[in-house]
Order: structure tokens, then sequence, then C-alpha cells
């Protein structure tokens, strides 16, 4: 070995254990003070966590941390935190934890939300991104068009059953885009079990702490079932069954009807038809499994989502009726009521637009994002963020910053309207955050606002929607709680819905 090359190296190692050291020196982000050994276990909540990590917000900045156990959790509270590390730092970013019950025990190892980063998280983003760009999207607007006319009318029918109708709106219309499979009716089979994997995953499998004592031993996942204090292991025998049944059965379908010649086009049907004919063997595997786990990540993503966003969008039409009023004014102008409005008319509603946009921001469908696993130690603003850290965006704080937002709890859709320079528009545009940062932003997010956008527009131009009334003719109030720890879908509450005129009832009977 010459010196050269010997006297590099040594100064390589130097230099790394001198910046190791220095970096081992450097404060922690702030946070609430931690109990020896539990940490902030105390501090934590199984239901909208994102209520506690805002009030650290106000009392801590930008950047939170707090551990349990030891492990390391990270709040980003800011835009410009979440877009500093996860979008410009994404190399170090973009990993999921491992997460032995949910991964390993449960078998979800391949669900896109828990992908370790690597090749298997690379192709499938590949995959999504090719099939649901924003070109690729609007090859299934007139399958949205479609399903949102069995909405209205199901919605004239029965109002009372309004989110029923609306959940089988947001899960047959995502069944049909992905797999082709067209739902009949709210008792369908392929619905109900969806509907039960989707409640499953987000409330007892995982949620925002998601950590379960497992994941800290991993050890105890060779206990036996039978063993006093595994029942952890007997549910996720169950629960690993109930979701890849989930996984398999409507993937099965779509290749069924693809050797029968009856499929229709969908996202599984167009990536199966590309498949190299004459590939090795274990390509053809890869990419099988990549194609059904996308399809089932795509489904389970999307269908909460919609429904929190269209839950959202009735409170706000409740509480604040002149924005309806507003928006019913526009589409009269532009579409008439002698039909439903179409994406055709998109670019001539802005008023409809700064309304979905505004819905995004005050709902906050998914308040703390997905979360996020630091690769290697890093620094920011001075400050220590340890390799193998947790970081959640808080979206709902951003979502509330009264610099970017003023009077951020009142819904208000024309602040969307206002002359503002590019970085504050970009700040402003709920997207940015709503569906993600990096390397992990939904690709789904096209297909997902598509879907909302055309409901939000056929319901304002054809019904009126306002708060109940008692047997003595008082308004009652909507009494709404969030019981997801993920989505911030809200529990139920009562409206009122009914067609705006005799005119919007025939077009809601005659649209089908």
């Amino acid at each position: 070995m010459s010196i050269p090359l010997l006297v590099g190296i040594v100064l390589v190692v130097l230099y790394v254990r001198w910046w190791r050291r220095k970096l081992t020196e450097l404060p922690l982000p702030p946070g609430p003070r931690p109990w020896p050994m539990l940490g902030n276990l105390f501090d934590m909540s199984l239901k909208e966590m994102w209520l506690p990590a805002t009030k650290w917000a106000k009392q801590f900045g930008d950047v939170v941390y707090v551990h349990i156990f030891g492990q390391g959790l990270v709040y980003l509270n800011s835009y410009d935190a979440a877009v500093d590390l996860l979008d410009r730092r994404g190399n170090i970013y973009s990993d999921k934890p491992r997460l032995v019950m949910v991964q390993e025990l449960c078998g979800l190892s391949n669900m896109v939300p828990f992908v370790r980063y690597g090749d298997v998280a690379r192709r499938q983003r590949r995959l999504m991104n090719g099939a649901l760009n924003t070109r690729a999207v609007t090859t299934y607007e007139p399958l949205f068009e479609s399903e949102v006319q069995g909405l209205l009318q199901r919605l004239v029918a029965d109002p009372e059953n309004f989110i029923g109708s609306i959940r089988q709106y947001t899960g047959g219309s995502t069944l049909l885009v992905v797999y082709g499979y067209r739902v009949r009716s709210s008792q369908d089979k392929l619905l109900k079990l969806a509907d039960e994997c989707m409640t499953l995953l987000s409330t007892k499998m995982a949620n925002n702490v998601g950590i379960w004592p497992v994941d800290v031993i991993p050890a105890l996942k060779y206990i036996p079932s039978w063993f006093p204090g595994a029942g952890f292991k007997r549910n996720a025998e169950a629960w690993r069954s109930l979701m890849q049944e989930f996984v398999d059965i409507p993937f099965e379908y779509v290749k069924q009807n693809m050797k029968d010649g009856t499929a229709g086009s969908s996202y599984c049907s167009i990536l199966l038809e590309e498949m190299p004919k004459k590939a090795e063997q274990w390509i053809l595997e890869q990419t099988d499994t990549d194609i059904r786990w996308t399809a089932n990540s795509m489904y389970l993503a999307s269908i909460d989502s919609m429904l929190t966003v269209l839950l959202h969008f009735l409170l706000a039409m409740m509480q604040y009726p002149h924005v309806m009023r507003k928006a019913q004014a526009e589409l009269d102008a532009v579409v008439g009521r002698s039909r439903l409005p179409s994406f055709k008319d998109r670019m001539s509603l802005p008023y409809i637009d700064c309304i979905f946009s505004e819905v995004l921001r005050w709902g906050a469908p998914v308040p703390m994002s997905l979360l996020h696993r630091v690769m290697e130690d890093d620094v920011y603003n001075g400050m220590r963020i340890p390799k193998g850290s947790l970081v959640f965006p808080n979206v709902w704080n951003m979502f509330r910053d009264e610099s970017v937002f003023p009077e951020p709890h009142k819904f208000h859709p024309e602040r969307y309207l206002n002359q503002v320079d590019e970085a504050t528009s970009r700040r402003m545009d709920p997207r940015g955050a709503v569906f993600g940062f990096g390397r992990r932003k939904c690709p789904g997010s096209h297909l997902v606002e598509s879907s909302v956008w055309i409901v939000i527009a056929c319901m304002l131009a054809t019904l009126d929607i306002s708060k109940p009334k008692d047997e003595g003719g008082k308004e009652i109030e909507p009494d709404i709680t969030f019981e997801n720890p993920v989505f911030r879908t809200p529990s139920l509450f009562k409206c009122s819905i009914r067609p705006r005129s005799e005119e919007a009832f025939r077009v809601i009977q005659q649209s089908i």
C-alpha cells in the first residue's frame, strides 16, 4: 500500500471519528421533559395525537423531539422544516421503521406504507407513478363521472344514510379504477371485506404511535402462540389471513377476467398487459407481487382519505352556508341547471377549486401524515437528529399557521383567490403537505383529487346541504369526535341533504 493512500485512509478515519464526537455534542431538538427509562410515554395519545404535537409546536418550535423507551420521535411542525428534511434530504429520510408486528407477523412487508426504503420501494413507486400520473388519471375521469351519478341518486333516495352512500362511492370507484370491479350495492362482499381490513389496519395493527412490545423486543416474535401474554401472535395470525385474502381476491379476479377476455381497463389490467412475456420466472413473480401489493395499497389508502375529505366538505357546507350559495351561483353561471358538471368544466370553476383546497386544509384528513425514518445521524439548524428516529410531519399545525392562513380555524375558500408570491403560494397549497413529502409522497394524489372534486362539484350543483332541525324547528349542531388515530375521520353526525329544486331532482333522476 502506498504512503499517500495510507495517509488518506488515516485522515478519513480521523475525520469520521471527529465528526461523530462533534455530533454527539450537539443538542437534540427541544421537547417535553422525559421520564427516566420510559421517556415521554405518558405524553403520547392514541387518539388525536396531532393536538399534543401542536401544543408542543407552540412551546418548543418547528422541530420537537420526544422518545419512548429510547425510540426517538421527531415532529416537524412547519412546512419549511418538512421540505428541508423530507424533500431536500430525501436520500436519508425516506425509510420506514422495522415494525415486527405489522411487517413480519401480519405479513404486510410489501404494503406500500410499510416498505423499507430500497429496491422494492423504488420499483413500486415507478409502477404507481407511471400508472397514476396526471395524464393517466384523465382516462379514469369517465368512471368517476359515472359513479358520482349513482351517488347522487342514493343520497336523494336515502339522505340519512349519506355516510354509507359516500363510502359506497369511495370504495366502489376505487375498486373500479384499480381492479375493474364494479360494486352493485353497499352490501357487496368485497366492499365489506375492504372496509373491515381498513378499520383493522388503522385502529388495531398500526396507528400514529404504532409501536408494539414485539417491535421494541423483536425476540418476542419467537414465543409460542399459546404462551401467556402472546395474544398479539394469535391476533397477528388472524389478521394476516384476512389481509392476504383482500390482497389476493380482487387481483385474481382481474387475472381471471383477462384470461376470459372480459376484463375492463384498470390499473391492474394495464400493468399486467405490460408485463414482459418472455422474462425469467423470478422477474415475472417479482412484477406480479409488486402489482398485487401496490393495487391493494392504493385501495386502502384512497378509500378512507376520500371518505374523510368528503365528510369534512359536508361539515363545512353545514357551518358555512354562504360558501355553498356562492359556489352554486358559479355553477349555475358556468354549467347551468339542466346537466351535471363534468371535468371539462373544471377550468371555468375556480371557486369550486378553492373549496376543494380549503376542505383539504380545514379538514386535514391525515393530520400527522405518513411517518418517515432517518437512516443516518443528521444535523438541522444546529440540532442533532439521531439515526433511526421516526419523523412525523405535523400537517395539522402547518395548516393552522396564522402567518400563512389568517384565521386558520375559519373555512374561507377566498383565501386562495388572493395574489401572492410563488413561495407563499407553495406554502398555501394544501396538496404540498396533505399527500405527504419527499419520496414517500402519495402516488395516488391525482386519483384522489379527481374523485373528490367531481363529487363536490356535482353535490353543490344539485343538492342543498344544511344542519338538520329538531321537532321544534331548532338547528341541531354537529357533535364531532375523532376516533381514528390515522385519519381525521369525523364520527357519525346528522346532516340534511335534499335536492336544490325540482329541476335538480330531475337532473339527478335522469343522470343514469
